[in-house]
């Protein structure tokens, strides 16, 4: 059996999956997350920095966005 790869980072796909939100909102959450970590427009968003903002437990999150 195969195992899978986890994704470190997080998309506004992803964010839309989790929140039920729109893809708008989901960007402008993730620009909001990075503004306040000081990232740089070229780096990425990990799914433990999105769930550390959130709150949300990064088990649940990587369960909803497995490919």
């Amino acid at each position: 059996m195969k195992k899978r790869m986890q994704r470190l980072c997080i998309y506004p796909k992803d964010v839309q999956r989790i929140t039920g939100r729109s893809e708008r909102y989901s960007r402008n959450l993730i620009r909001r997350i990075m503004q306040e970590l000081n990232k740089k427009e070229h780096q990425f968003l990990t799914v433990s920095e999105f769930c550390n903002y959130a709150g949300i437990d990064e088990e649940k999150v990587t369960e909803m966005i497995r490919d």
